[in-house]
């Protein structure tokens, strides 16, 4: 008995000594400058929106937050970077749903668990909008798919590159209606783009703040965003489960995740600094004058939706048929 007790007692003892380390960490947390890792370059949605949230939280936590723009492989690289970086709140890394499509894509291949790390915050979400080139002879999406069914395999869409979120929610999409289109992956948006509006491609997902210019300019046709219902930023737009797609929608988001084995109070603090950050009236205003919803979320909450989001791609994926390597 006097063993079983001594076993308790250390227990205890060292239950209270990971208690105080916490705490300790806690209360002298942030002692030097903060970073943030973008794992692609800068100017993309990642970048702004990492941007717009750093210096508010600089103020916060009265530290300098750095951003710092590592890109590769389809955001591998920077990825790692904050993988092996010390878990103590001073580096985190924002995410793109490219994070969740390599869990499956890049299955086996990565040197790090894509839900291994800490997760901090969903912090926006930027959802999809479907243009179509007005080279095609239809008006809306219901037209668009009816020429693509007429026509199977002979109309192309476009996308920043395999694997990307543009190009995995048209292979939702064609899975959902029984279409089938020629993907052409492109090395970013921009040329995808051009060749939407020379008539090349027929369709294409991106997001709201990239392609409106082209809309308003006529270049490109609206074709539905992607959401369960209008937005108020773009409320002239149809959804696509308007266009009979039912429980359609997609979007890329912007999610800060912290190093594995990260303490979970220096994460919660974190969580709560940007949800309150991006829930101010003029945040809030800005973000969705980009095209972004507000999200904010906590730790857990971030937490379940990255882990059904890996589910969801790897879904498609699978039934799709999409690989990396060609």
């Amino acid at each position: 008995m006097q063993f079983i007790h001594r076993r308790a007692a250390l227990a205890l003892a060292g239950t209270a000594l990971t208690i105080s380390a916490a705490g300790a960490q806690t209360s002298d947390f942030p002692n030097r400058p903060l970073r943030i890792i973008v794992p692609y370059t800068p100017g993309g949605t990642t970048d702004i929106a990492t941007r717009l949230v750093a210096e508010p939280l600089s103020r916060a936590l009265g530290q300098p937050v750095v951003v710092e723009n590592r890109p590769g492989a389809n955001s591998i690289i920077g990825v790692g970077a904050a993988a092996t970086s010390a878990p103590d709140g001073h580096t985190m890394v924002m995410v793109l749903p490219a994070h969740a499509a390599n869990a499956t894509l890049q299955a086996g291949r990565m040197p790090f668990d894509p839900l291994g790390f800490a997760p901090v915050s969903l912090v926006v979400q930027a959802p999809l909008v479907l243009a179509g080139s007005r080279h095609v002879s239809a008006q809306n999406l219901r037209e668009y798919l009816e020429v693509a069914r007429a026509r199977p395999g002979q109309m192309n869409y476009g996308s920043s590159g395999i694997g990307a979120t543009a190009h995995l929610a048209m292979e939702d999409l064609q899975l959902r209606t029984g279409v089938r289109m020629v993907h052409v992956p492109y090395r970013g948006t921009q040329p995808a783009l051009a060749d939407l509006m020379a008539g090349h491609i027929g369709m294409m997902f991106d997001t709201y703040s990239t392609l409106k210019p082209h809309f308003e300019a006529g270049t490109i046709r609206p074709l539905g965003i992607a959401t369960p219902t209008r937005p108020s930023f773009a409320s002239e737009l149809p959804t696509v489960v308007e266009s009979g797609v039912e429980d359609f929608a997609a979007s890329s988001w912007c999610m800060l995740l912290a190093p594995p084995r990260t303490p979970q109070p220096l994460v919660d603090r974190l969580a709560a600094e940007v949800g309150r950050i991006v829930r101010e009236p003029e945040m809030a205003r800005r973000l969705q004058e980009l095209g972004f919803v507000v999200e904010g979320r906590s730790s857990a909450d971030t937490d379940a939706f990255l882990r059904a989001e890996v589910t969801r791609w790897a879904n498609v994926i699978r039934s799709a048929n999409v690989r990396v390597d060609g």
